[in-house]
């Protein structure tokens, strides 16, 4: 084992109340909306929109993302199981070997059903307060990368996710999943995220006058899930059925976000040019 690598042992419960857990991966989702939150308040402060709408913005958000990232991992990921048990898609419950009830919070999210959730929550949200919905994409694809820095973070905590075996210096040995070196997928995806909202919103706040409504949100799709698609070659697969597959699922579920990405970008362009 290299002596550079880093060996990673850290209880994923934060504290416990009783049957309830806290983990850090909970505590990094209250930071993910929490981080949006001041980025959408600083943004609404500088143009004048009253904070009131941004609060009911993210209240859409929110149940969007829990709810769409719940139902993405249910029936992307296991369908067969969870449409034969359908209150455990939405209940965080489930049932010991006895056949009793126990608390499980939602052991499994999926970021590609919350991308879904938060666009059908926020169309929903357009039509019911009558505001343009391509400039509120453009909000969200500022803080959605910086969301899911922290929600990759939280993947840390859990040892979850994890990347091959590697034998680079920076490799961690997961100790709650096995003694072997591995790739770190889960803080790759974590600082290209980072560096994806640094480049968005500078872009959002210095050059927005040069871009169409939507273009920024077309841009966000095509490097996020770029990315996502490259990282899933370091990442052991997360189900036994990806195994025999040319790409996984993550993989095959990016490529509609990206090709989104393209449309979305071309047609603002159009528009920008007055071609359409």
């Amino acid at each position: 084992m290299n002596i550079l690598n880093i060996i990673w042992d850290i209880d994923p419960v934060l504290f416990k109340a009783g049957p309830i857990q806290f983990r850090y991966y909970s505590l990094c989702w209250i930071l993910a909306f929490a981080s949006g939150f001041c980025v959408l308040k600083v943004i609404y402060e500088k143009e004048n929109i009253p904070h009131e709408k941004l609060l009911s913005l993210l209240i859409y958000i929110f149940f969007g993302t829990l709810i769409g990232a719940r139902l993405g991992h249910c029936l992307f990921y296991d369908p067969v199981y969870f449409l034969t048990h359908p209150l455990e898609m939405l209940l965080p419950f489930g049932k010991d070997e006895y056949g009793d009830f126990i608390f499980t919070g939602y052991a499994g999210l999926a970021s590609h059903g919350g991308a879904i959730g938060i666009v059908i929550a926020i169309g929903i949200y357009s039509y019911r307060y009558k505001v343009r919905v391509w400039g509120i994409l453009d909000q969200l694809a500022l803080v959605a990368p910086l969301a899911g820095m922290f929600i990759r973070l939280g993947n840390f905590f859990n040892s979850e996710i994890v990347g091959y075996p590697t034998n680079m210096p920076w490799g961690v040995v997961f100790s709650r999943v096995d003694n072997l070196s591995r790739h770190p997928a889960q803080l790759y995806e974590a600082i290209a995220y980072l560096a994806i909202f640094i480049v968005l919103y500078y872009l959002y706040t210095r050059k927005q006058e040069n871009f169409q409504a939507g273009f920024l949100f077309g841009l966000a799709l095509i490097l996020i899930f770029s990315f996502r698609f490259f990282v899933e070659f370091y990442k052991e697969v997360q189900e036994d059925f990806e195994s025999g597959m040319l790409f996984d699922m993550g993989q095959y579920l990016s490529i509609p976000f990206f090709i989104g990405g393209i449309v979305i970008i071309i047609l603002k362009h159009k528009t920008h040019k007055g071609i359409s």
